[in-house]
């Protein structure tokens, strides 16, 4: 990875779900108490520091300069330069962790969304000055290269790097063209902020009166909350006022797709690649045979979907299962709630196969206020890690509510946490940032540490079969979903490079024929109702450029890891916390394969459909114990 590319969060967007305590209801930041809060006085103690720091930085940008025209001429020339705007790059990132977070603990606070902006400007800047240095490293012959990395022992952190851009090369434009491609960040971030604001702070979010008699308002939060309701008409009510209204501004979200298209379909062609999908994947050097084998792999095995389908219409007792019953509690009976020590304590345990550090550490995010943990007015819905502050350690961004899915997603985020932490403790930060295609691993492995945990602990039949049908929610949510996701993805890009339009009619009628074949609604499996059609306007992943297939790829890897982490092989725990350590030290592919799983081969998904079949086998078999 470009040293002056390594600005990233990693942005997980989850369902929340059920509040069951006072500390989850309440919405008013300022009564939250501050344990629960995470403390970016971590990073710095106030804004006023982050803004001489920031002013601090930005003055070192010209030292960039003495070294252009130089990097071929001597390797403590090329030393130097990687240095520097690899440190600078650090820096920028610990400046941007800091605005970000502050951001999205109020999205409706201008003042640190201007901080955000103006990081925005400078990262642009200084992307534009450093964009002399993979050009002007390709001048230089591969010989000279090597004997660089030979003669001056500080290159070697920046071999994989030095190797990426060669094999990149075709990819690479002039100083000229990669100094546009540089200032055109100005520009493209802003389909994805637009939506973000939009969606987060100034949609006009619907109200509906539940069954109860009593009125509630929509945003991102509350959807997630009353969609998991037991009482069926309001779901139905819940899913259609949400989707409705979204619906009515399909022209708006439409336009801010579109654009966020057109931004990939330039750095395609700017980069001369043959699709966005070959741009966006080349970057982790993740062959495309694996995103299309995916969606055909998912594509050839909708019939074991279906079986679960058919499975949560006959434990719910239904006649017909519609879209607004896919997140009912399975057991109206029983209700797994969870505080947040609870669930920290659940979580806990069910790491200890991988070993005391892991587990130190994990007690220190609890401890240390690495997490922000309960809903707030105007705070950032869904879930993420934030690993990017190199020198300080990872934040989490939460919306817990209490329910068994908000303990998942607090694993979940922990993986990330962890990844993040081995990586930057292990690498130096030029090999630091492990790539997106690893991204999901770690935090889809913590999560099937839990499940089975949890199966452990309770023999109760209707528990167990509640904690069962999480397991498959996981995989239907992970694999299915996402890979319903990855599919709309790619065919809109695809139609944009074929010159049709992307209009919110259009993106409407797409999203309806894919999300209806992957639900069998025309076998009358289940009932995808007509506002659904919209719900690609809820998705902010879809300005991640083709991200969300990597959590169906991670599904399946982690959970051939887990299985022989599980086995108690000491070996695979070794192997596996070298990978999280591994950070971008090799390609995605090979760190895989060092940990254990094979990605180009069919196997990892394979064994993930016999795990998935094994589960509703259980789950039926419990079933006929209850008489059911």
């Amino acid at each position: 990875m470009h040293p002056v590319a390594r600005i990233t969060l990693s942005l997980l967007s989850f369902s929340l779900a059920q509040q069951s305590t006072v500390l989850g209801q309440e919405r008013d930041r300022s009564k939250i108490p501050d344990e629960y809060k995470w403390d970016l006085t971590h990073l710095y103690p106030s804004d006023d520091a982050w803004k001489q720091e920031k002013e601090r930085i930005v003055a070192m940008f010209p030292g960039i300069d003495q070294y252009k025209g130089k990097l071929g001429s001597s390797a403590k020339n090329l030393l130097g330069c990687l240095d520097l705007v690899t440190n600078l790059s650090k820096e920028l990132s610990r400046l941007y962790s800091y605005a970000s977070m502050a951001s999205d603990q109020d999205t409706r606070d201008s003042k640190y969304l201007g901080m955000v902006q103006e990081l925005s400007q400078i990262y642009s800047d200084f992307g534009a000055r450093a964009s002399f240095i993979e050009p002007e490293i390709l001048k230089v012959n591969r010989t000279t290269i090597d004997q660089f990395l030979a003669g001056e022992k500080g290159l070697g952190m920046y071999r994989q790097y030095l190797d990426d851009i060669l094999r990149r090369k075709d990819h690479t434009g002039t100083e000229a063209e990669e100094k546009i491609i540089a200032d055109a960040s100005l520009m493209s971030d802003a389909p994805g902020a637009i939506y973000n604001i939009f969606s987060n702070a100034d949609f006009p979010d619907p109200e509906v009166t539940l069954s109860d008699g009593k009125t509630v308002k929509l945003d991102k939060a509350s959807f997630s909350l009353h969609r998991a309701s037991s009482n069926r008409e309001d779901r139905k009510r819940v899913f259609a006022a949400f989707f409705g209204r979204i619906h009515e501004f399909r022209r708006t979200f439409g336009t801010q797709l579109n654009a966020e298209v057109k931004k990939n379909m330039f750095y395609k062609k700017a980069r001369k690649y043959q699709s966005c999908l070959h741009s966006a994947l080349d970057g982790s050097n993740i062959p495309v045979a694996v995103y299309h084998s995916l969606i055909e792999n998912v594509n050839k095995n909708l019939a074991t979907f279906h079986r679960y389908l058919k499975l949560r219409k006959r434990i719910l007792g239904l006649g017909e299962l519609h879209y607004y019953d896919l997140y009912a509690p399975l057991l109206k009976n029983v209700e797994l709630k969870y505080s947040v020590e609870e669930a920290r304590d659940h979580i806990l345990a069910s790491l200890a196969p991988l070993g005391e550090e892991y587990l130190r550490v994990s007690r220190k995010a609890f401890a240390e206020r690495w997490i922000d943990m309960f809903p707030n007015e105007g705070k950032r819905s869904g879930a993420y890690s934030n690993g990017s502050a190199y020198d300080v350690h990872p934040y989490m961004l939460m919306n817990y509510n209490g329910k068994y899915e908000d303990m998942s997603t607090l694993t979940h985020e922990l993986g990330h946490t962890m990844h993040s932490w081995f990586s930057n403790k292990t690498q130096p930060y030029a090999t630091a940032n492990y790539a997106i295609f690893v991204a999901e691993v770690a935090s889809t492995f913590n999560e099937a540490l839990l499940i089975d945990y949890m199966l452990g602990q309770i023999k109760d039949n209707e528990t167990r079969l509640s904690l069962l049908g999480n397991y498959l929610e996981g995989i239907k949510g992970t694999v299915f979903r996402q890979t319903q996701f990855a599919e709309f993805e790619l065919r809109i890009h695809e139609m944009a490079e074929r010159g049709e339009p992307l209009t919110g009619d259009v993106l409407d009628s797409l999203y309806d024929t894919i999300t209806k074949r992957y639900y069998g609604h025309d076998q009358n499996v289940c009932i995808v109702d007509d506002e659904i059609r919209s719900e690609w306007a809820y998705i902010p992943h879809f300005y991640y450029n083709f991200y969300v297939y990597q959590y169906a790829t991670s599904f399946t890897a982690s959970a051939a890891l887990s299985e022989q982490v599980k086995s108690g092989d000491k070996n695979a725990v070794r192997r596996y916390i070298d990978f999280l350590s591994s950070g971008s030290s090799d390609y995605p592919i090979n760190l895989l394969k060092k940990a254990g799983v094979d990605m180009t081969s069919g196997e990892p998904f394979s064994l993930t459909m016999t795990k998935m079949n094994r589960v509703m086998d259980e789950m039926e078999k419990i079933l006929s114990q209850m008489g059911k």
